[in-house]
């Protein structure tokens, strides 16, 4: 890429922004030198890295970067034998530490079931390295300075050093508080001078302490003696001091040379840090702007959705759709120059170099850019003074190297093409230069605001105008990009409407050709057209959100509603089974009774008929079975039109309304319609021909039910046998009530019809006939 066109686009200062996102010297530095790649599969790379490290920011709000340091030039000295401070030791152990945590942190992610394939290779290549961590931590305390326990000999010399120091201390502070001192002294105190303990003598007394002079104030009024009392411990305290810098170069020797034995495995860790730190900085950056990851390809192929420009203010920036590189190849965007149509031009042409430089853009998900090989541009004033050019002269000069250079694969974009020159002239080299470009196969952006140019879309094939939206009411642009309308010219409105008298605009209006009246009308009805199939579009796309909620929403409840019916019949049938058990053991009971009662009082009850009774109890019991068991080898069904059939994913039946596909059917299940696949169909009746000829019935003479049953005469056991029987009869009859005749007599055989009808499942309740139906002669009998 041409570094002009990264000053042009304002890359340096997307640069700007991300190294701020950097946590530290490491991923600021990458920051500072990223440059858009060409490589298609390096492009995917980046972008995936990125997205991955987005995830990790998303996930848990903040990554562990703190304590890593560029320790690179430190690692290198120790490497050639120079001895490191302990300051950079205490660097080198604080990125050895920080790149311990990061790694535990994203293996810890890993683990949790959170997919970071690109972030997990990278740090499981970062090596542990805690034996010269602990050994820089063991020697060298947080503020650098090296601890008494770094060695034996150094703690030695440490209490030599104090002891030292406490013994002058303390001959000094005798000198300093003796009755004298008040007199001989300047000033009670006990300072240093040249590293030497000494006291403020004043000039007359200089002889009564004997010793050294080591300074004397401005004045030469006071003298900085080493009293001859302290002068060997003095020299004492120096020989110790001396004894403890040469054992504290011992440890940062032998520490440095711990260094320089994994010099290799550090610079190997420094790099995995900064590469990391640098995806992370770009994650953040992606955040700050509310970016989202574009899919790349390599075919051209351009299409964004509600773009943002990066570097304006997200309160003030109007998002706009832009495709490129499908139906058309290029874009013409004329129109009058009130903004706009250069901010379009710049912010596809930065996404571009963001997305190439593996950083996210600002716009909606499922946004798409193409790869390019190079990004030529012209914009802005290029006047040269230093060469003495014009401002044409200046755009010529780019514009001809672009055309010396532009191929198939490139994106090239024009900033008001032609102008600086004469209009005719002008419009007449905008043509002739796009047409170049276009026949090179690039991808191209111009604007203009050459009338001429308007028709330029609509005489070439794979061309395509757009304008930037002009609000009247407000004399502004609105910043909304119009693909598909050329732009118009607003010339007369806004001077109307900044009070330009009616009669000098109609008089101008002459002056302008017919055909330019025509073409502006035609734009302006464009636009309107424009406008009202955005908001049907807006519209009709708000209704098929409600609908997919609506379906989404009769979906779950069908589901709800068979779960429900499921749990109903589950309980209904375990109802049901426990009514039979109790009928079945009040039988037996009663059969128990019976030949009890046979036994023991000799009643005239016959085995067989009991028996025969048990029987008839079991026979009775229905069949609960929960779902039919269907086979599940499954019959290759040759659907029709009106087919009954189930939709076995619902649990649903429905009617076939017409093929959509090669194996898809529309299917009406209630008020819903919807798309099925044949797979999930299962067959379940075809209608039926209408017979024009008429069907004769055969009826036998027991079809007729009666409404009602007269057991006069019967025996005791026949007359149950009949009972039982008519009353399923009634049931399949659908009758609601019926009467049973057993007349008054005993009493027996009334007692014993009713004592069955009160435990029959299917009978609401009976009552004796009224005096017109027979009294208590007859039952009447209600059914559920």
């Amino acid at each position: 890429m041409q570094q002009r066109v990264l000053k042009v686009l304002e890359f340096e200062k997307v640069k700007e922004q991300l190294m701020k996102h950097a946590s530290s010297s490491l991923g600021k530095q990458r920051a500072q030198t990223i440059v858009p790649s060409t490589d298609f599969e390096e492009v995917v790379l980046l972008q995936e890295q990125t997205d991955e490290a987005v995830k990790v920011l998303r996930l848990k709000g903040n990554v562990p970067l703190g304590g890593i340091s560029d320790i690179r030039p430190s690692v290198k000295r120790a490497k050639i034998g120079s001895m490191l401070g302990s300051l950079e030791l205490l660097d080198i152990a604080g990125t050895i530490y920080g790149g311990r945590q990061l790694k535990k942190f994203i293996l810890t992610m890993v683990e949790d079931g959170v997919e970071l394939p690109i972030l997990e290779s990278y740090v499981e290549r970062i090596l542990p390295l805690m034996e010269l961590e602990q050994s820089i931590k063991h020697c060298i305390d947080d503020n650098g300075h090296v601890m008494d326990g770094a060695s034996d000999k150094l703690r030695s010399i440490r209490v030599q050093l104090r002891s030292s120091e406490s013994r002058i201390r303390e001959k000094l502070e005798n000198i300093v508080r003796s009755s004298s001192a008040q007199k001989t002294l300047s000033d009670a105190i006990i300072t240093i001078r040249n590293d030497r303990y000494v006291i403020p003598v004043k000039q007359e007394y200089r002889g009564t302490y004997g010793g050294i002079v080591h300074d004397q104030s401005s004045s030469g009024a006071t003298l900085f003696i080493e009293p001859q009392s302290v002068v060997d411990l003095n020299n004492t305290l120096q020989e110790a001091r001396v004894q403890e810098k040469l054992e504290i170069e011992k440890i940062l020797f032998e520490l440095t040379g711990e260094v320089a034995e994994v010099a290799d495995s550090l610079l190997e860790n420094v790099n995995i840090l900064a590469d990391l730190d640098f995806m992370f900085a770009k994650a953040g950056y992606s955040q700050k702007i509310r970016a989202s990851k574009p899919t790349m390809n390599n075919d051209g192929h351009i299409r964004v959705f509600k773009a943002r420009h990066p570097l304006i203010n997200p309160d003030e920036v109007v998002p706009n759709d832009i495709e490129l590189g499908r139906d058309y190849t290029s874009i013409v965007i004329t129109g009058p120059n009130t903004g706009g149509k250069t901010v379009t031009l710049k912010t596809l042409g930065l996404f571009t170099l963001m997305a190439q430089s593996g950083l996210q853009i600002p716009a909606l998900d499922g946004s798409e850019l193409a790869v390019f090989e190079n990004v030529y541009a012209d914009i802005g004033d290029e006047q040269s003074i230093e060469q003495s050019l014009s401002t044409f002269s200046s755009h010529m000069v780019n514009i001809v190297d672009i055309l010396n250079k532009v191929d198939s694969n490139s994106l090239v974009l024009f900033d008001e093409l032609g102008a600086g020159t004469d209009p005719q002239e002008g419009a007449a080299l905008a043509i002739s230069i796009l047409d170049e470009v276009y026949n090179r196969g690039a991808r191209v952006i111009a604007t203009t605001h050459y009338p001429e140019l308007k028709a330029y879309g609509y005489n070439r094939e794979g061309v395509i105008n757009a304008s930037v939206e002009f609000d009247i009411e407000t004399l502004s642009p609105t910043y909304k990009l119009l693909i598909g309308v050329p732009g118009r010219s607003n010339a007369f409105e806004i001077s109307k409407r900044l009070g330009l008298k009616e009669d000098v605009i109609t008089r101008a209006k002459e002056h302008v050709s017919t055909e330019s009246n025509t073409v502006e009308n035609m734009i302006a009805s464009l636009e309107k057209s424009k406008r009202e199939a955005e908001a049907e579009l807006t519209e009709a796309e708000t209704i098929r959100k409600d609908a997919q909620t609506l379906h989404n929403e009769l979906q779950k409840q069908i589901q709800e509603f068979n779960d429900k019916r499921d749990k109903l019949f589950d309980k209904a049938q375990d109802k049901a089974h426990e009514t039979i058990n109790k009928a079945k053991q009040e039988a037996e009971e009663i059969i128990k009774e019976l030949r009890k009662m046979r036994t023991d009082q000799h009643a005239f009850v016959k085995e067989h008929e009991l028996i025969e009774a048990k029987r008839r109890l079991e026979e009775a019991s229905p069949n609960l079975s929960k779902k039919k068991q269907v086979s599940t080898a499954k019959v290759k069904q040759d659907f029709q039109v009106g087919d009954e059939v189930k939709v076995i994913s619902f649990n649903q039946k429905g009617h076939l309304l017409e093929k959509v596909g090669s194996k898809d059917w529309q299917v009406q299940m209630g008020i819903m319609k919807m798309k099925v696949n044949e797979a999930d169909l299962e067959y379940v009746s075809r209608p039926k021909p209408v017979e024009t000829k008429p069907l004769a019935t055969v009826k036998g003479k027991d079809y007729h039910v009666s409404l009602e049953l007269d057991l006069r005469g019967e025996r005791f056991e026949n007359a149950l046998v009949r009972v039982e029987k008519y009353i399923d009869d009634a049931l399949l009859a659908g009758y609601p009530r019926v009467s049973i005749i057993h007349g008054k007599g005993t009493g027996a055989l009334r007692q014993g019809v009713q004592e069955y009808l009160k435990n029959h499942r299917s009978v609401k309740s009976i009552r004796f006939g009224e005096p017109g139906e027979g009294g208590s002669g007859v039952t009447v009998v209600t059914f559920k």
